[in-house]
């Protein structure tokens, strides 16, 4: 894990050596303030006082060169420092973002978004603050805790070992002590996402919760993940108490111990008054660095715990691979044809039993069935948003596995019944069908889905804001926002899914037209559940149970007695 958090620093490597060679000005100057004061107190006690007052001037001008240098790299220290941190912490979510929009629709299906946006935003945080401050700390500190040590053991060998041994009993307590606090964070970090989750779950969902009068109940589910996150805080607050506390008490062993062994070394004649005065300044020096590093535990433990939920998303490989040499088609066409495939979800129930479906070049499709089927799987594994688990999906001869996801999803469009609008403006959501496009593609994509009277009476036309997720439109103005998104990609294949259900019967009317205009000559796969949207595609399939129970013309399937879609129909239009 420590090998893979250095690989950030490797575009700064320039940076973090200037801050390491900072960190090293500081601990040097920092060690070197006793060794003047030994050097002025020994000329005076030796009785050299004639040249006294230049050689206090020499030592006060040596020592504040030392201080104007080290105010010098405190302030790289702490500024250019925490931009280097600040800049892998962007490189981090740069990349967690991207791996967000390669992974497959699978790890949607199993990952709550709250948790995801949890470790793009508060886990990234921490692991900036430990990507600064870790290196930083344990250099100064190392060289501090070394460098003093020695100049320890110089001055008196055997109080040095005594005050060696009760640091090396606070090295374990704190090793054994870190490892519980590692297993605490991880579990506030798992807490905390939960709460996120839970907050964006009822927010988005804010009007079914009103709808309901559902308050209390959100209130309660809140209360619970927010007890859990406390508890688990709590937790980690009195381990960190605990420890600091233990740590603190140690220190003041220390001094004890010094005081104890540097008294009597005195009262030996083995240890000067100077020495022993200038050894309590040292201890002070050695005391200091451990201070930081007791105090760094705690960011340490959130960085790193951080860190190793960040990996983990990082090493997840997309379920559905695409192949770097993938072939690259800009106008993918032929007949699409599903030969026995075989498709199942994580939960091993299989949801398509050896489906077989050709669709012909050009020709509208339609599948229709009872709900839990099949057919939106059937329709989700032509782009390839999930594989088939056996079988081949071909398209003009072309098995799909063997075309870029890029060529592959660009020459398919799809118009969904849940739609879903980006915040910001009208002509920005259009464009994302073709992000380029002219304002005028933009307006001929907008008259062709029938909107382009709609969005003309807004008061800024285009630049009309639509709030979040669409929510200053109606479900029909979406739909057809979505239609013209798709006239304006202009793929060669076209999927439908139940693009009309939702709607009232005008609405309906209207986006029906528009989406016969954007099918005209399109390979076009629709599922409906209104047989009466379907009734005039080319051939109709009836789904049942994950197989293909039916198949044929609208008048064909009528003709067939006690048949699934003649069922369907009647029960729809006859009330039988």
């Amino acid at each position: 894990m420590i090998r893979k958090f250095l690989r950030y620093y490797r575009p700064y490597l320039g940076l973090f050596s200037a801050d390491m060679l900072c960190a090293l000005a500081v601990a040097g100057i920092d060690l070197a303030l006793p060794q003047a004061l030994r050097f002025v107190t020994g000329k005076i006690s030796g009785g050299e006082t004639a040249n006294i007052l230049p050689m206090l001037a020499a030592v006060a001008a040596a020592m504040l060169v030392g201080y104007i240098i080290r105010l010098g790299c405190q302030y790289f220290i702490t500024s250019w420092g925490h931009i280097m941190g600040a800049r892998i912490e962007s490189d981090m979510r740069r990349q967690l973002f991207y791996h967000y929009q390669r992974l497959s629709f699978s790890y949607y299906d199993k990952n709550n978004t709250g948790e995801m946006v949890s470790k793009l935003v508060g886990d990234l945080f921490d692991i900036a603050e430990l990507a600064h401050h870790g290196p930083e700390n344990i250099i100064l500190s190392v060289l501090k805790i070394t460098g003093s040590f020695l100049l320890l053991i110089f001055l008196n060998v055997p109080m040095t070992l005594i005050l060696l041994s009760i640091t090396v009993i606070m090295f374990f307590y704190s090793l054994r002590k870190n490892r519980r606090m590692r297993e605490i964070f991880t579990q506030n970090r798992k807490k905390i996402a939960k709460v996120n989750a839970r907050v964006q779950d009822s927010l988005l969902g804010i009007k079914v919760v009103k709808s309901f009068t559902n308050e209390e109940l959100e209130h309660r589910k809140f209360d619970r993940d927010n007890e859990e996150y406390f508890n688990t805080k709590s937790l980690s607050y009195k381990a960190m108490g605990s420890y600091h506390a233990v740590n603190s008490f140690m220190q003041g062993v220390l001094y004890i111990a010094a005081m104890l062994s540097g008294g009597y070394f005195v009262y030996r004649g083995q240890l000067s008054p100077v020495d022993f005065a200038l050894y309590f300044l040292y201890i002070g020096i050695f005391i200091a660095p451990l201070n930081v590093l007791i105090n760094f535990t705690e960011m340490f433990q959130r960085g790193f715990s951080g860190f190793r939920r960040f990996t983990e998303v990082i090493e997840t490989e997309p379920e559905v691979a695409d192949d770097k040499k993938g072939l690259r088609i800009d106008n993918l066409n032929g007949d699409i044809v599903y030969k026995d495939v075989f498709f199942h979800y994580d939960e091993k129930v299989p949801v398509l039993h050896g489906a077989s479906i050709t669709i012909p070049q050009g020709r509208t499709t339609a599948l229709v069935g009872p709900s839990g089927g099949g057919k939106t799987t059937i329709c989700s594994l032509l782009p390839r948003f999930y594989d088939v688990i056996s079988g081949e999906i071909t398209i003009g001869g072309i098995n799909i596995k063997d075309i870029s996801l890029r060529s592959l999803r660009k020459n398919i469009g799809i118009v969904q019944q849940d739609i879903y609008i980006f915040g910001g403006t009208i002509r920005e959501n259009i464009a994302y069908g073709k992000p380029k496009a002219t304002f005028e593609e933009i307006v001929e994509a907008a008259k062709k889905a029938d909107i382009h009277e709609f969005i003309m009476s807004l008061p800024n036309g285009y630049d009309t804001f639509v709030g979040e997720r669409g929510a200053l439109l109606s479900g029909g103005q979406k739909q057809r926002l979505s239609i013209a998104r798709v006239f304006l990609k202009n793929p060669n294949i076209l999927i439908l899914d139940e693009a009309t259900s939702s709607l009232d019967n005008e609405s309906e009317k209207h986006i029906q037209a528009a989406l016969n205009k954007l099918s005209s000559g399109r390979t076009t796969l629709m599922i409906a559940h209104r047989l009466s949207t379907i009734m005039n595609a080319d051939n109709i399939i009836v789904i049942d149970d994950g197989r293909v129970v039916e198949s044929g013309s609208h008048d064909e399937l009528m003709e067939r007695e006690g048949g699934l879609y003649r069922k369907y129909y009647e029960i729809q239009f006859e009330g039988i």
